[in-house]
């Protein structure tokens, strides 16, 4: 019985921890045509490339991708997988398909989003994220 419980409540432990970051932006998410072998997420077992992708604009969440703090580097397990960014009472579904050490960084249209409309103006927030399904 206790080990039933646990396997349920697994998921949400996972998937359930918001974490706090900062949230920045970069004009190279934006750009549909750049292939997705510049990025950490390349080829390799959890590269995108090797799951039929080519370039950014290919990804079914684009322009919602970015540069994630959970992908340490090359071929990390954690490429593809998908989070929400929450800042204020706005919240945006984004794939990471990089690294980004400091914090996230994504497509413009993702902070356009967040902050409605401000990205250029405010360049960098403070907000969280969490690990959601695809």
């Amino acid at each position: 019985m206790k080990f039933t419980l646990l396997a349920a409540l697994l998921p949400a432990a996972v998937f359930g921890a918001r974490v706090s970051t900062s949230i920045s932006w970069d004009p190279i998410y934006s750009n549909g045509g750049q292939s997705l072998a510049t990025v950490a997420c390349s080829d390799g077992n959890n590269g995108l490339l090797t799951k039929g992708y080519s370039t950014f604009g290919s990804l079914p969440q684009f322009p919602n991708i970015g540069g994630s703090p959970t992908i340490g580097g090359w071929n990390s397990a954690n490429c593809g997988k998908c989070y929400n960014l929450y800042y204020n009472n706005a919240v945006v579904k984004v794939r990471a398909v990089d690294t980004a050490p400091g914090g996230w960084n994504v497509a413009k249209e993702v902070l356009d989003k967040l902050t409605g409309g401000r990205a250029e103006a405010v360049g960098r927030i403070n907000g969280q994220y969490e690990e959601v399904a695809c």
